[in-house]
């Protein structure tokens, strides 16, 4: 097996076919319905939140909202309805879920999008929870995750997962590989090709996005849509607080296994870290567009699909030692 990460790739580039990058087209379609663009914030209590995921379904990016607090779920899911926006929401794996998604079936409301989200997702309570979802919520289209590994991929596929979200500890503030031993931190990239091959259904690539052409690497390997936590976290409309230090302003920004998630120091895999503040997010979404855009002319394409057959070499470092 090929071991290498993002920064240790670069894609080649084909003859452009346009004549001018704005003319490419990097919208997809996933689960059913149209977005603007491949990528989605991570389910992260300081990343996302009602307002910034209702702001996302109204401007047709893809979101998903995280399960850290449970008792919101239904009124949210309730409120997308009225809204005729489109609801995706997490859960998790403990008992009250199911009461959850019982909830959700007496009232006649089904989210469009459920993620299993949890750490180890290849898990038996995983699928156990796939086959409560798709036996009472059968329209729904269930994500599970998040795996690392062929095997995983192909089991939560039988069990009826619609996709899978790959990969485990590789995001900036995730400790998994120090407090375990175990990820895919310094090998994602690797991990999501390696996934991708084995799978039937879409894969969501998840966690060490460090600049927007990473977007673009993850769609070369097999995924069909990117999650991204850090890139996302310091904007204005972000959930983290806002910090000012020595008039420099940042945002926090902690893991969902962290000790300010959990609330206490048990089972801690996440850290607590301050990013620089971005501004609006709908500026980063548009520069996001507009290199994806160039991406796909580089490419030799018109939309995404151009990206899934370059050529590519791997020189390791060669993006953060280059410079």
């Amino acid at each position: 097996m090929e071991i290498f990460d993002y920064e240790d790739v670069q894609l080649i580039p084909n003859k452009c076919l346009i004549e001018s990058r704005s003319q490419a087209d990097p919208s997809i379609t996933f689960g059913g319905h149209h977005f603007k663009l491949p990528v989605v914030p991570a389910n992260m209590a300081t990343v996302i939140d009602e307002q910034l995921a209702t702001w996302m379904a109204e401007h047709d990016y893809f979101y998903i909202m995280h399960r850290f607090e449970p008792e919101t779920r239904l009124p949210f899911v309730r409120k997308m309805a009225k809204k005729h926006l489109i609801s995706s929401i997490s859960v998790g794996v403990k008992p009250n879920e199911k009461q959850f998604i019982d909830d959700l079936t007496s009232e006649k409301l089904t989210p469009d999008f459920i993620t299993i989200d949890v750490a180890h997702g290849h898990a038996n309570s995983v699928i156990e929870m796939i086959h409560y979802i798709k036996k009472r919520l059968p329209k729904a289209f269930v994500i599970a995750g998040n795996v690392a590994t062929p095997d995983a991929v192909r089991e939560l596929e039988d069990a009826g997962a619609d996709a899978t979200k790959v990969g485990v500890g590789p995001g900036k503030v995730c400790i998994t590989k120090l407090k375990t031993g175990f990820g895919t931190g310094g090998w994602q990239l690797a991990a999501v090709r390696w996934c991708a091959k084995a799978a039937r259904k879409p894969i969501i690539a998840d966690g060490g996005i460090r600049h927007n052409g990473d977007v673009a690497k993850s769609i070369r390997f097999g995924a069909s849509m990117v999650m991204i936590g850090s890139l996302f976290a310091g904007h204005r409309q972000s959930p983290g607080h806002d910090i000012m230090i020595n008039h420099r302003h940042f945002k926090q920004y902690y893991g969902s296994a962290s000790e300010n998630q959990k609330g206490g120091h048990k089972n801690v895999e996440g850290k607590d870290i301050l990013v620089d503040y971005r501004g609006e997010i709908s500026d980063t979404l548009t520069e996001m567009t507009e290199d994806l855009q160039s991406s796909i002319s580089y490419a030799g394409g018109s939309d995404l699909t151009a990206l899934k057959t370059v050529d590519y070499v791997i020189v390791r470092n060669t993006i953060t030692n280059g410079d």
